[in-house]
């Protein structure tokens, strides 16, 4: 069983990652390892933070590891909230308020398209390698459904009636971002030299 360390605190992460990747991998959190900080993010892009967090702690724990970033991106904001997605509202902001700006900041607005993005850095044996999941969409008026976390319950993937947030975690993981990004993962993973 391959053991990497997925450098996040965020259980909701941590816990669709888990269900995504399967049996095949045993996968460690920050708080396994003991770590409880927040990792610094002061990457302009997606890349730039997850490659932050992964080279963070490979540095501190010399273990293999992965670290994630993700964004969403709406067209009539000019790609906001983009790498500011976690913290829209502000630094310490909720999942809530984030969807709650979002929303009073489209109000009126008939263009709601949007992405969301994921990109997974990986650095085994100190080589980094880069994985990028996306998924297109629309911004509904309001929330809809319970499940999911952060921007779920606003996001319409196109092709489906339901927001994230409306759908089974099976069937978020199958078509999300986050879901395909770490599909390449798995790939890469599974090639006969990570074996």
């Amino acid at each position: 069983m391959k053991k990497l360390v997925f450098a996040t605190n965020n259980r909701h992460k941590l816990s669709e990652l888990k269900q995504i990747l399967g049996e095949n991998f045993q996968i460690l959190s920050l708080k396994d390892l003991g770590f409880r900080e927040e990792i610094p993010e002061t990457g302009d892009t997606l890349k730039e933070n997850a490659s932050q967090k992964s080279h963070f702690i490979y540095e501190c724990y010399g273990l293999d590891c992965f670290a994630d970033d993700t964004g969403l991106e709406v067209d009539s904001l000019g790609g906001a909230p983009g790498v500011y997605s976690a913290r829209y509202a502000g630094e310490n902001a909720t999942y809530d308020e984030n969807v709650e700006k979002l929303l009073r900041k489209l109000k009126g607005d008939r263009r709601r398209t949007a992405r969301f993005k994921t990109v997974i850095s990986l650095l085994i044996d100190g080589k980094e390698y880069f994985f990028e999941g996306r998924v297109e969409g629309v911004i509904t008026e309001s929330r809809k459904g319970k499940d999911g976390f952060g921007y779920d319950p606003v996001f319409l993937p196109d092709g489906f009636d339901e927001t994230f947030a409306e759908m089974s975690s099976n069937k978020k993981n199958q078509i999300s971002h986050r879901g395909r990004a770490v599909a390449q993962l798995v790939s890469f993973l599974n090639d006969e030299k990570f074996a």
